[in-house]
């Protein structure tokens, strides 16, 4: 699917752990990066074990450093944006 048909669109996440991700904004030039939101429906949540910066609302890390999980949202839904940059020969994480 081409990235303009994936802007601002509902897709499943990766490895069937229940959360849905909207692209926002990507780039490939001059620095390659993606924005998704993404949505922990009731049931799920996301966990960070050692994050960079953390307050009630923020979690910043690497997710190529940092271990991370989903685990069960009681009620309600959960939101989280993800901002992801490329640098060097390291490959994207993709949501």
């Amino acid at each position: 699917m081409g990235i303009l048909k994936q802007l601002f669109r509902w897709q499943k996440g990766r490895q069937q752990s229940g959360y849905d991700k909207m692209l926002l904004a990507g780039a490939y030039w001059p620095l390659k990066f993606d924005c998704y939101l993404l949505r922990f429906p009731q049931g799920c949540d996301f966990i960070c074990a050692t994050p960079i910066y953390q307050n009630s609302r923020i979690k910043f890390f690497r997710p190529d450093l940092c271990e991370h999980a989903v685990s069960k949202v009681e009620q309600g839904s959960r939101y989280l944006l993800s901002v992801g940059w490329v640098k060097g020969n390291i490959k994207p994480h993709s949501n």
